[in-house]
């Protein structure tokens, strides 16, 4: 072998490079082992001691450098999110609003109509919102102006009436790229203040998508308000409940007469006024705590609705004479004085909407004041957090707009008030937003003013003395974590756009725990398991140096993955065993070879050289024809998906270098020392060795088999289908773990009466833990509906748990995992996953034409291809339902599906190699024999490799965890049907067309 030097030179500087990246892993955990024993199950005390060894020197690399335990967590090896918990999440930066707020919310029909429409493409199509909704305007009317929409004091300076449609859309999408780069910048910085240990932020190849992992967190909530708030900070005038009152009096007597009550309305208000005259002769105290606007009725209805109290709901009564006030209750006191300040009443959270409906009546808006808006606090009035206010505020500016807002925030940092428990943020103003704010507190002295954020009420404190100096404090009853996560977000700056969670992934610790058990399980027994199948078939000599060529390859692998930073996650331990599994193709290839070298008289020596160079072309083409599979699911997978492609393509290189260079490294030592060496052990010597079996006199019997399978499969997904995950149907699904066994029946009979349609329940492994599964409120864009449905999650489950269980008990200790996946988001995997199908048919297609230079073989490929993936989606939805473990077609699939595509491909590509090397050497036979010859030599390889990757996948399938249990299967299915298609299909298949072209040839020439 020539370059021996300078291969041995890159093999011990990729060790020392694999060396140094893995030692910051070694030592990260060698300090934590340190943590867990000093704190003894104390996790507060775990925390301490490694916050106090942050900035501590732990490594010195040979005295180069010196590295803080920081430095070495930020080098380690990441580990992904299913093997540690924590959260990952999808936004999406809302164009469509970005569009309609560029647009100063344009009443334009033409505009509104096309944006009606560009919004249904959107989720049809994987083109660009702008460029849809330009389309769509030019279908509307086109003779119509855009740039009239435009014509904003932002965009003055850029679009004029004068400007093309063409030219319009060019600064918006330049507007709307802005804007995603600065939401991007403002999430990473964000993230950052955050206190994540080995955060991930990165856009995504989709326009307005940004991906973030945040391992290791627990608080949800806490984690989606950082992420979507706007931070859109605002600064309003309010008006006293003593002024808003009589307008309530008077929306109530509107909305009672459109209910049609009018009559009843005024034989209530001759008994109202009686009842206030006696009220003002008793208690002259009531009137003194008033208004002067509010008269002797409005203060006996005081006293009627102060009676009342909590009934005031469930009256018939109060509903039909108090439409309004049944639903939201005045701000008085017991005594029936109304409070001071700008909170005029509160309501229950089911009542918040009934209420914006009646305010927002045509006709009572016109009584009420222009300048009078209403806006609800952000935090819950009750400690059961049930009950909310609702604030009124006064408009002072032409424009409708809050006086001051967050962009004056030079500064903000959390502090404390008067007391350590009570947190609030400091802040600090620009100039011009300081001379605002000292005219706003000048001129409501004595008044409130309420500060907003993201269109809701944080506080409204009263203002005593004119402020100067542009600081100033947010007081709102804030935790710690709330008052840091605002002081962050206005520190960051506001959002530029609306930002929607459309795809989440959250694991809870306790399942991370559990995916490292069973995945380490599954990887020791199946390389355990290889390397005993290599030392049996091949000899201890040859067994031996391969087995230390996948011992090395296993130790690159990981140390490549550290090196680039790449995320190890369960699909990715998956690869790496799938990817050992694989590479012993490489070793058996050239064993084979070299023994056919031994029995055709060549000496040792030259067996091995011959050997190597005779396997070359097969190990080359059946790896790159994976390899070509891996690039393609990491350039269009996600997530998960993309951390199996890129072990699977690290693992493809290694594996070749291993197999190739390393293993011939150590055959050449082993000769310079006159060893003997044996490639076979005495009790497979002549295992399928000299076969004669006449494999296309027996090609009929295999199409009519396979006619048939392929006929049941196509028609079980013609009539029942398949079952798609949510990554192809979008909703959410959540692993949920009880203290004892449950029914499924009954975990779907609790659900049903809370969710509109009942989810879908399975077991989900052991018989006390669940997958449930629901599309519930998945497509809306409420703030809040994650937490609605958790709510409705836990009180379908809450007769099934432990006694005294709390919804934050049953989220952090019951619940698993979970996943949501939006409408949108859902339809681009789908077509990513069919892209990702039909490319890397083609590449393959491609691939072996231009190899082998015969399209006859290309057709072969791709038909047995077809017939491996259509007979394992049979066997998917024939099953389904069936098989204790989840076939649910999801990425996971995908990624099988396309595995299976490269691991058939690799076979029959080892058989046309061989075919064509036949062919080459015995021109003058029939093609029949030399086919069937190439499918004999090669029978013992095609058994060997595909036993060797069958037992690895049962290991995984067995000791993987339930979670990746569908996913072995795939993988398992498709290597038996792979390895029959590599001979009975494809190779058939390139013969028989071959032989029709021929046929047709001749006639034509005739």
């Amino acid at each position: 072998m020539q370059n021996k030097g300078a291969i041995r030179l890159f093999a011990i500087l990729l060790s020392l490079v694999c060396l140094y990246q893995l030692a910051f892993t070694f030592k990260s955990q060698q300090i934590e082992g340190r943590a867990e024993k000093y704190a003894q199950g104390d996790a507060a005390l775990k925390s301490h001691y490694l916050d106090s060894m942050s900035s501590e020197t732990v490594y010195n690399f040979l005295g180069v450098r010196k590295y803080t335990y920081k430095d070495v967590k930020a080098r380690e090896l990441n580990l992904g999110l299913d093997l540690r918990g924590g959260m990952n999440v999808t936004l999406e930066v809302s164009v469509p609003d970005l569009v309609m707020a560029l647009s100063n919310n344009s009443n334009d029909e033409t505009f509104n109509k096309a944006m009606q429409i560009a919004r249904k493409r959107l989720n049809e199509t994987q083109g660009d919102f702008i460029t849809l909704f330009g389309e769509a305007y030019k279908e509307v009317d086109p003779n119509a102006k855009l740039a009239a929409n435009f014509l904003t004091p932002e965009l003055k300076d850029k679009i004029n009436f004068n400007s093309t449609n063409a030219m319009v859309l060019t600064v918006i999408r330049q507007e709307a790229n802005s804007a995603i780069d600065n939401s991007f910048n403002i999430i990473s910085s964000r993230i950052d203040r955050f206190g994540v240990a080995q955060p991930n932020v990165q856009k995504l190849s989709q326009q307005g998508r940004i991906l973030i992992e945040l391992p290791g967190v627990k608080d949800k909530d806490r984690v989606r308000n950082l992420l979507q708030g706007t931070a859109s900070l605002e600064f309003w005038e309010t008006y006293e409940n003593q002024e808003v009152y009589p307008y309530l009096l008077e929306v109530n007597q509107i909305i009672k007469e459109s209910k049609g009550t009018a009559d009843k309305a005024v034989d209530s208000k001759d008994k109202t006024v009686e009842s206030a005259d006696k009220v003002a002769e008793s208690d002259d105290e009531v009137a003194e705590a008033t208004s002067d606007s509010i008269d002797s009725d409005e203060l006996s209805l005081l006293d009627e609705l102060t009676a009342k109290g909590d009934s005031l709901s469930q009256s018939e009564d109060m509903a039909k004479d108090f439409p309004l006030f049944s639903v939201l209750t005045p701000n008085v006191n017991n005594q029936g004085q109304l409070f001071q300040g700008p909170a005029i009443g509160v309501a229950h959270f089911r009542d918040t909407a009934q209420v914006n409906t009646y305010l927002n009546m045509p006709k009572v808006r016109s009584t009420i004041p222009r300048d009078m808006i209403f806006r609800w606090q952000q935090k819950p009035f009750d400690a059961e957090g049930k009950f909310f206010q609702l604030i009124a505020l006064k408009v002072t500016t032409r424009d409708g707009k809050a006086p001051l807002d967050g962009g004056a925030i030079s500064d903000a940092r959390q502090d404390f008030g008067q007391t350590q428990a009570s947190a609030e943020v400091n802040m600090s103003m620009n100039s011009e937003g300081s001379k605002v704010w000292a005219r706003m507190t000048k001129d409501n002295l004595g008044r409130s003013i309420a500060i907003m954020l993201d269109d809701y009420v944080v506080s409204y404190p009263t203002v005593q003395s004119e402020i100067t100096g542009g600081r100033s404090n947010i007081t709102g009853n804030f935790s710690v974590e709330e008052a840091k996560d605002l002081a962050n977000m206005l520190k960051s700056g506001k959002m530029p756009a609306k930002v929607d969670i459309v795809e989440e992934y959250v694991v809870g610790p306790s399942l991370g725990q559990e995916s490292i058990n069973a995945g380490m399980w599954s990887f020791v027994i199946a390389f355990a398991l290889v390397l005993a199948y290599m030392m049996v078939i091949y000899s201890y000599h040859a067994g031996a140096v391969a087995n230390v060529a996948l011992l090395l390859n296993l130790f690159f692998v990981i140390g490549v993955l550290a090196s680039f930073g790449a995320v190890l996650t369960l699909p990715g331990i998956a690869g790496i065993v799938l990817t050992i599994g694989m590479s012993v193709d490489a070793n058996v290839l050239i064993f084979e070879r070299i023994q056919e070298e031994i029995k055709s008289g060549k000496g040792l020596r030259l067996a091995i050289a011959d050997g190597y160079k005779n396997a070359l072309a097969a190990i080359i083409d059946g790896q790159l024809t994976t390899l070509l599979t891996g690039v393609v699911l990491y350039f269009f997978g996600s997530g998960p998906i993309k951390g199996f492609a890129t072990t699977l393509i690290i693992g493809i290189l290694t594996s070749l270098f291993t197999a190739l260079f390393i293993t011939r490294l150590i055959f050449d030592r082993l000769l310079s020392k006159d060893k003997n060496i044996k490639f076979v052990s005495a009790p497979t010597r002549n295992w399928l060795m000299n076969t004669k079996v006449k494999f296309l006199e027996k090609r009929k019997i295999a199409y009519i088999i396979s006619g048939i399978l392929i006929i049941v499969s196509i028609g079980s997904i013609a009539t029942k289908g398949l079952s798609l995950g949510i990554d192809f149907k979008g909703g959410r699904t959540y692993v949920v773990s009880f203290q004892e066994d449950v029914k499924v029946s009954d975990v779907a009979n609790n659900l049903s009466t809370v969710f509109e349609a009942s989810p879908e329940v399975k077991t989900f492994g052991a018989n006390n833990q669940v997958r449930i599964t629901t599309n519930y409120m998945v497509d809306s864009h409420d703030e809040n509906v994650d937490n609605i449905v958790e709510d409705l999650l836990y009180q379908g489950l809450k007769p099934m748990l432990a006694d005294n269980v709390s919804k934050d008990d049953f989220l952090e200790n019951y619940i698993q995992s979970s996943t949501k996946v939006g409408p949108t988001i859902s339809n681009d995997i789908k077509r990513s996953a069919l892209i990702s199908i039909v490319l890397a048919l083609f590449v393959i297609f491609l691939y072996i034409l231009v190899r082998f230079k015969t399209w006859q073989y290309g057709l072969g490929a791709i038909v047995g291809l077809s017939h491996d993936a259509i007979i394992v989606l049979g066997v998917f939805s024939l099953f389904s339902g069936w098989l204790p473990f989840s076939l649910d077609i999801d990425q996971a699939f995908i990624a099988a599906i396309l595995t299976v595509l490269g691991y058939s491909i690799n076979d029959t590509v080892v058989v046309f190699d061989r075919l064509r090397e036949f062919v080459g050497l015995y021109p003058k036979r029939d093609v029949e024999t030399n086919i069937d010859n190439a499918v004999n030599s090669t029978l013992r390889r095609t058994f060997s490799t595909s036993l060797s990757t069958f037992v690895v996948l049962l290991a995984i399938f067995i000791f993987g965890g339930e979670s990746i249990r569908g996913f072995a299967f795939a993988l398992m299915l498709g290597v038996v049907i792979g390895t029959y298609s590599s001979v009975f299909i494809a190779t058939p298949v390139a013969y028989d067309s071959k032989k029709r072209v021929k046929k047709i040839v001749a006639r034509v020439s005739k």
